[in-house]
């Protein structure tokens, strides 16, 4: 049995259902453990049996010590797995977010400054680093410039945060998400609507037209759950 274990709820773990039934036809059993420290304890207390294999996605997060704390357990524990434990590459979701070509004009979002910036990044992404000589205009340098060591997780995690935003209707809000996986296109301020009707009106065939668009599907080979 192969499991994948994720922090995520909500929108996150709705994400890596669809990633399971889309690309593993459900061969995985997916279940969030709530948090990094879940995630841990589960670990912690897992007794591995010969025929399982275990996908942790831990989102790992480089300048916060606790964090650090808490993967440095992780991977000392998936070093001695002998391949039964692998620890996913977190950056890629946030990479799959900002790829999702549609996602923007869906969720109602209006900073046209940071779609250029996302474009200007996607195309100087290489082995998560941000290639720097390959952009030349000054606001993506600028925004880039901000972040310690110009951070590539740090920057992703941003311009994800600019995208989705913490309103209920958002990718990461308590709903869901309901723009990029259900039927329609809403907005909890009803006198405001921002969202634009997609072309693919049924919920499921819209996820996989997003999931499968040619940057995703470039970006998919960063994923490990194949090997």
């Amino acid at each position: 049995m192969r499991y994948l274990w994720t922090e995520d709820t909500g929108a996150g773990l709705h994400f890596w259902k669809f990633v399971n039934q889309l690309f593993f036809d459900n061969e995985l059993a997916v279940e969030s453990k709530g948090s990094n420290q879940g995630l841990l304890d589960a670990v912690l207390d897992l007794n591995i049996k010969e025929d399982n294999k275990y996908y942790i996605a831990f989102d790992y997060v480089v300048d916060n010590q606790d964090i650090r704390n808490k993967y440095r357990m992780l991977k000392s524990i998936t070093d001695k797995s002998e391949g039964k434990i692998v620890i996913l590459d977190m950056i890629c979701f946030e990479y799959l977010i900002l790829a999702f070509d549609k996602l923007v004009e869906w969720t109602g979002i209006g900073k046209t400054d940071k779609i250029k910036i996302r474009e200007e990044v996607l195309t100087a992404v290489e082995n998560h680093r941000i290639d720097l000589s390959r952009i030349d205009d000054k606001k993506t340098l600028q925004y880039i410039a901000g972040f310690k060591r110009y951070s590539t997780e740090r920057v992703m995690k941003s311009l994800v945060g600019e995208f989705t935003q913490n309103e209920k209707w958002s990718v990461k809000g308590t709903l869901m998400g309901e723009c990029w996986y259900k039927d329609c296109c809403v907005s909890e301020h009803m006198h405001n609507l921002r969202c634009g009707k997609p072309e693919v009106e049924s919920g499921d065939e819209k996820m996989r037209m997003l999931i499968r668009s040619e940057k995703v599907q470039r970006l998919m080979r960063d994923i490990t759950l194949k090997e």
